[in-house]
């Protein structure tokens, strides 16, 4: 992926969005599961939010510096 080229950034970003979506569907499975490992519910959490944190820094790499 080159970071300097918009469309692969806008295709990265997606591409984590939909994993973004799939966990937090994931995650709403198990909390519903009474039977549901919690460690295993941490790290599908802790991932998305890593996720997020990824998103957010790509995003903000697509908006141009403007000279001061």
């Amino acid at each position: 992926m080159d970071i300097d080229n918009p469309a692969d950034i806008a295709e990265k970003i997606a591409a984590l969005r939909v994993e973004h979506r799939d966990l937090d569907e994931a995650i709403v499975r198990l909390v519903d599961d009474a039977d549901a490992d919690e460690v295993a519910i941490k790290r599908l959490k802790k991932r998305k939010l890593w996720l997020k944190d990824c998103i957010a820094r790509l995003e903000s790499a697509q908006i141009p510096d403007e000279p001061a």
